[in-house]
């Protein structure tokens, strides 16, 4: 979920694969400037992980269907 600002809620979502994930909110790359995702899975919460921005929240082609790559779920 988008906040008015453009930037992701943070939350739990739901990866289009099944896996739940917390988001912690998000971050800048110090060379390219370029914005990121932080967040977590559930499953592993020692872990964390950054993707960028765009293609955390793109849609993608699943079956021939377009889904969202991460499914909001609720807020932190």
């Amino acid at each position: 979920m988008l906040s008015a600002k453009n930037e992701i809620v943070p939350g739990k979502y739901r990866h289009y694969k099944g896996n739940e994930y917390q988001v912690v909110g998000t971050a800048m790359h110090s060379e390219t400037e370029e914005l990121l995702v932080l967040y977590y899975p559930l499953y592993k919460p020692l872990e964390y992980w950054v993707r960028p921005f765009d293609m955390f929240v793109e849609s993608i082609a699943v079956n021939g269907q377009m889904v969202k790559r991460f499914e909001f779920i609720e807020p932190a």
